[in-house]
């Protein structure tokens, strides 16, 4: 005969929540069955999910300790985050795992139970886990080696060569094969991929820009920028700025700044000829005492040289075209040299130079003439400044460097001036937003003579928001003036 379970006493009737009387079976006061009451659950403990107790240690047992992370190494993957193979363990016997090899393919000594395997390293086949405790060791001829170990062993079993791999060394062995060579290009795209010899990434195909692209380079007294612009396909322009000491010890600074003529042919290569030939010969001759406007002069007869051999051709060439000689490389030139306390200009073409002293209410100059249709027009009186640069013939050029131009004709000019300033050496590509000095001042920063090459960016910045219709270059090159000062002259030849 069953027990019936023996309720606990109630304080209120769970229909009507009066106190029974002790031993009642109904309420009283509704009826309701006491004995329908569940009986209590017994009292257990709240735990967090999140927080699993902790297990209790083996007597004499460490606390884990967690290796420090590896440093990145020289392929620059980060890396790995910890795996399990990284910290001490037991078996489930509660021995020791015996720590991981230095080579995972390295043969497990005979005798030794399969859960001792280093993490990685099991072979392939083995049992499913370790042998219970108390179990006898497996014997020697029982034991599956890698045949990898023993390349003999794997001919006899018939089994194939098996390892598996460590998957640290797999991530990096990954990495290596995406990561450029050590001296490689890397795409600005996607920061990664090898840029191939044709230009473009080998990751993600995406094209790079040319090394013309963009150019910068500051020195300790000047700073130039050239870009490519808005609209032409590849930078025309080319620089070269320099420094050097005169024979009394005195610095010199160089900066010169050619426009190739897009209607020849490889004007890019004239323009670098012409600005490599110059910038060479003023290093050569200004340390020798030469006087800088004399050096200025051999300079510019220097470049139209070099941009003179461009258009010699191999014996033969001129049978294929017989007006090839018409389309030589050209290119303009426009430099500046501070040298003591003199400042020399000299130019070919319609590349300028103009003055901005540092004190902006002082008035501001443009020291060179462009060598143009339009310039001509207005030295000859025959229309104003304005009526003449509106024309279309405007910046037709009537002088430059090359193997076809009329006559070599360099000018130079010596100026010394009497306040500090900032002298501005840049293409028409600048100018062309900027004609008139007040104009160009007023597009220098003020802080330009302290911070050249920020200066020289900001101007770049100006004509590629004004539509950067052709290449853009600029020198800055700050002119500082002894405290004592002296008076102004100016040679022109």
């Amino acid at each position: 005969m069953s027990q019936s379970q023996q309720q606990p006493a109630l304080s209120k009737c769970p229909g009507c929540e009066e106190p029974p009387a002790a031993g009642d079976l109904f309420c009283g006061a509704c009826g309701y069955d006491l004995s329908a009451v569940p009986a209590r659950p017994g009292d257990r403990p709240t735990m967090a999910i999140t927080v699993p107790p902790a297990a209790p240690e083996a007597a004499g047992a460490e606390a884990v300790r967690w290796p420090a992370a590896a440093e990145t190494d020289s392929s620059d993957v980060p890396a790995p985050v910890h795996r399990p193979s990284d910290l001490p363990g037991t078996d489930s016997g509660g021995r020791p795992l015996a720590e991981q090899e230095q080579e995972p393919e390295q043969e497990q000594e005979p005798g030794t139970p399969v859960g001792s395997w280093p993490v990685g390293s099991a072979p392939v086949g083995s049992g499913p886990g370790p042998e219970p405790l108390g179990a006898p060791e497996p014997s020697a001829a029982a034991v599956r080696h890698d045949d990898r170990a023993d390349p003999d062993a794997a001919e006899h079993s018939g089994d194939f060569a098996l390892a598996a791999p460590d998957p640290r060394t797999a991530e990096h062995a990954a990495a290596a094969a995406t990561a450029p060579a050590a001296g490689g290009k890397v795409c600005v795209a996607c920061r990664s991929g090898r840029v191939g010899p044709d230009g473009y990434c080998e990751n993600c195909g995406h094209a790079q820009p040319r090394e013309r692209d963009h150019m910068e380079r500051e020195l300790d007294a000047v700073a130039a920028v050239s870009d490519r612009g808005l609209r032409h396909h590849r930078n025309e322009d080319s620089f070269a700025v320099s420094s050097t000491a005169l024979p009394d010890g005195s610095p010199a600074v160089v900066a010169i700044v050619c426009d190739g003529v897009s209607s020849a042919s490889r004007p890019d290569e004239a323009s670098a000829a012409a600005a490599n030939a110059a910038n060479e010969s003023l290093l050569e001759s200004l340390p020798r005492g030469t006087h800088p406007q004399q050096a200025m002069h051999e300079a510019i007869v220097a470049a139209s040289e070099a941009v003179n051999a461009l258009a010699q051709e191999p014996a033969g060439a001129m049978e294929h075209d017989a007006h090839r000689h018409q389309n030589a490389p050209a290119c303009t030139l426009v430099g500046a040299v501070m040298a003591g306390e003199l400042l020399i200009v000299g130019w070919v073409g319609d590349s300028r130079v103009y003055w901005v002293p540092q004190d902006r209410s002082r008035p501001t100059a443009r020291l060179t003439e462009d060598d143009s249709w339009a310039a001509q027009m207005v030295a000859a009186g025959l229309m104003n400044e304005a009526e003449a640069y509106a024309d279309e013939r405007a910046h037709a050029i009537t002088g430059w460097l090359g193997a076809d131009a009329y006559e070599l004709e360099p000018h130079t000019a010596a100026f010394k001036p009497d306040r500090p300033g900032l002298v501005v050496v840049c293409t028409d590509g600048l100018w062309n937003y900027a004609e008139s000095a007040e104009e160009m001042a007023a597009a220098v920063p003020a802080d330009a003579q302290e911070h050249p090459l920020r200066g020289a960016r900001v101007l770049v910045g100006h004509a590629l928001d004004g539509g950067g219709h052709d290449n853009v270059t600029v020198a800055l090159l700050p002119f500082a003036v002894r405290p004592q000062g002296a008076g102004s002259a100016c040679e022109t030849v």
